[in-house]
């Protein structure tokens, strides 16, 4: 499946979404921040929202309750992959489905209120996920297994829902959500699942797992 002759088409004049991506979503970042995408570029797909008001307010509560704390801790991170427009993700798990795990986008169901931050969930729910890198922990911690250090510490500080890692950097999916799940899983060794409700090592503290990970200058959020 290919698009070589797709046009781009937005919904909005360049004025329009020149103003909608300096959006601030908290204080340390906008939407802007956010939109970019290798399938949107290579397939010319307008990576757009069709409910932009839905998207900020998904958007900010992410930024605001997520990823402004583990900056804080952490110094910079970096945003790998986020939002994904309906018709985008549409058309990347297409292509995954069609022979071409690359594009490694699941269903617009399963991506609602997740990569799709303008569309709810089937219980009516809104939530915004993002695909991150923290380069002050990957700098120091390269083992295998050390992911869940980092884990732990997210586990015991944010309000997150989703926790998925994968083996470049230690990049993990990080979701904000309404109904938060609080399920961390892997796809590098050990791969599966770290924890969820009802499992002995969900609940209480683990700092002996992850202490001493902050970076010097770091703090713990509070």
């Amino acid at each position: 499946m290919s698009a070589p002759d797709r046009q781009i088409t937005t919904g909005m004049t360049v004025r329009e979404l020149t103003e909608f991506g300096k959006t601030r979503l908290s204080a340390n970042f906008f939407v802007r921040d956010f939109l970019y995408s290798e399938i949107a570029a290579v397939h010319g797909i307008a990576n757009i929202p069709d409910d932009p008001d839905l998207a900020i307010a998904a958007g900010t509560r992410l930024c605001e309750e997520i990823l402004e704390p583990l900056q804080a801790a952490f110094g910079p991170i970096v945003i790998r992959s986020a939002y994904r427009s309906a018709e985008l993700n549409q058309f990347g798990h297409q292509m995954t489905m069609s022979g071409h795990p690359e594009y490694a986008c699941g269903s617009n169901a399963s991506n609602a209120a997740y990569h799709i931050w303008d569309l709810r969930d089937e219980e009516g729910c809104m939530g915004a996920a993002a695909c991150i890198v923290v380069p002050s922990f990957w700098n120091r911690f390269r083992g295998e297994g050390d992911w869940q250090k980092l884990a732990w510490w997210i586990h015991d500080h944010l309000p997150y829902s989703w926790l998925t890692f994968f083996r470049t950097r230690f990049a993990f999916n990080i979701g904000w959500h309404e109904k938060p799940e609080r399920i961390i899983t892997s796809r590098v060794a050990p791969k599966g699942t770290l924890t969820k409700p009802g499992w002995d090592n969900h609940l209480g503290s683990h700092e002996e797992q992850w202490e001493g990970i902050l970076p010097d200058n770091g703090r713990t959020a509070d």
